[in-house]
């Protein structure tokens, strides 16, 4: 019940991210909950990180292994944060023991602080976002929503109580240091991450792509938009539009990008220095098309600023989703591609 419920925390916390964009509902007074919100995603991924490895398992040991060693590639300090993470040079009983501290002791106090933080700034914000915001059809949060959400509550548990019956959580033999399971792979909602590794310099994953993303989720909020169009779904009917293309767009980019690679670049390294084959090709082969995509979004649809972010995050959230199913799936012994 616990692993399984955990799985789903992860899903249910990508989908209210995925909500909160769509719905427009990140600008003007709800910008400082945009970014308490993300704080609190993070959490949710440590929390599923640090437990994963309670269990002490092949599976487990070497998810996190794989994971720990991408922060060794981190400039000056990679070395340092990884060992501090580990508590030595690599997953051992200290690794446990802060997983286990972390897990239990200090991320819930994190989550609890930055919870309620997150639920007052609603609350200020005057509820969650609707279109029209003077709309005068209320109903007392007790007992009508306390008694929707009870319900949903125990539907809930319901349906995992009843799945785990039906579904055991992955457990393999005892964590054995000197054998490493081929493939190893991180855990699933990391696997976005260990597909980039595949493809991309550990330094691209570990530093470029991080920053340049953490800086675009920041700046998202700080556009100006009509705020009549605050709390309505995908912006404009052109949003919606632009939506579905770009969805469309980060499918069909991201599976050639994974193919061209695997089967053309990476198969003849020997032709292509290694700063090349696993930096800039890759990198440019991604990027280039996007500012082209994007390009074509504002000059032949006429998209405005706010058009063009949910372009770009969508093809984002759907190039990870992609590259994570890719990775979960298709991805055999050697960490080759198979179908």
């Amino acid at each position: 019940v616990h692993h399984w419920s955990a799985m789903l925390m992860v899903i249910t916390a990508f989908l209210h991210l995925l909500r909160v964009f769509y719905s427009t509902s990140i600008y003007y007074e709800r910008r400082k909950n945009w970014y308490y919100g993300l704080v609190l995603f993070v959490i949710v991924l440590a929390f599923n990180f640090t437990g994963y490895l309670l269990p002490w398992d092949q599976l487990s040991y070497w998810a996190v292994t794989i994971m720990t060693n991408v922060f060794e590639y981190i400039p000056f300090v990679g070395d340092y944060l990884a060992n501090a993470i580990r508590g030595g040079e690599t997953v051992n009983g200290v690794t446990l023991l802060n997983f286990y501290t972390f897990h239990t002791a200090l991320l819930p106090m994190f989550f609890v602080v930055f919870m309620m933080l997150h639920f007052w700034l609603i609350r200020k914000a005057k509820g969650v976002t609707v279109q029209n915001n003077n709309i005068k059809d209320v109903a007392n949060v007790n007992p009508n929503l306390i008694n929707i959400e009870i319900i949903v509550a125990l539907s809930l548990i319901t349906v995992i109580l009843l799945f785990s019956m039906i579904f055991n959580a992955p457990l393999l033999e005892k964590a054995n240091p000197m054998i490493s399971p081929n493939p190893s792979k991180a855990p699933w909602y990391f696997m976005g991450i260990q597909e980039l590794l595949i493809n991309l310099h550990p330094i691209f994953v570990s530093l470029i792509i991080p920053t340049m993303l953490a800086a675009f989720l920041f700046l998202i909020p700080k556009i100006n938009i009509d705020e009549r169009k605050v709390g309505k779904w995908f912006y404009s009917e052109n949003g919606k539009k632009i939506t579905i293309i770009s969805a469309i767009f980060g499918l069909v980019l991201s599976l050639v990008i994974i193919i061209s690679l695997e089967y053309f670049i990476h198969l003849n390294q020997t032709s292509f220095p290694l700063y090349l084959s696993t930096g800039i090709i890759p990198f440019l082969m991604y990027l280039l098309p996007v500012i082209a995509f994007v390009s074509y979004l504002k000059i032949v649809l006429k998209s405005d600023k706010a058009e063009l972010v949910i372009a770009i995050t969508t093809i984002i959230f759907i190039s990870y989703i992609v590259m994570s199913i890719v990775g979960i799936w298709f991805r055999g012994e050697g960490m080759n591609l198979i179908f």
